[in-house]
Order: C-alpha cells, then structure tokens, then sequence
C-alpha cells in the first residue's frame, strides 16, 4: 500500500508541474498576443490558460483522493 501511495504521489507532483508549466505558456502566449494585437493568439492563450487551470484542479482533486487511501 506503501508504494501505491508513493507511486500515486508521484504522478501527482507531475501533473501539477505539468499543469503549470501549460498554464505558463498560455500566459506567454497571450502576453505576445496582446502585444501584437492578434486575435488568435489572443484566444489560443486564453484557453492555454483555461486549460492549464483545469489540469491544476484535476490534481487537485486528485490529491484529495489519495490523501483518502
């Protein structure tokens, strides 16, 4: 049981380091968009942004789950 949670924990930290590293981009991407006045851009990073927020909360439940284990 031991190494289930370790092994849950694991996938855990990368999905959170994942969902972030999303998330910034997204932020880099709609930063450029801005400055350039580029509508798909614009959208493209919005949704990076949304995207990357859904993966953090996805970890987020997540850890609550295994923290019930």
């Amino acid at each position: 049981m031991e190494l289930l949670t370790e092994v849950l924990n694991l996938v855990k930290n990368f999905v959170i380091t994942g969902g972030s590293l999303w998330l910034l981009w997204g932020v880099i991407i709609l930063a450029t968009g801005i400055k350039d006045k580029s509508g798909p851009q614009l959208q493209s990073g919005i949704w990076q942004i949304v995207g990357g927020g859904i993966i953090l909360a996805a970890a987020s439940l997540f850890d609550k789950v295994i923290s019930g284990i």
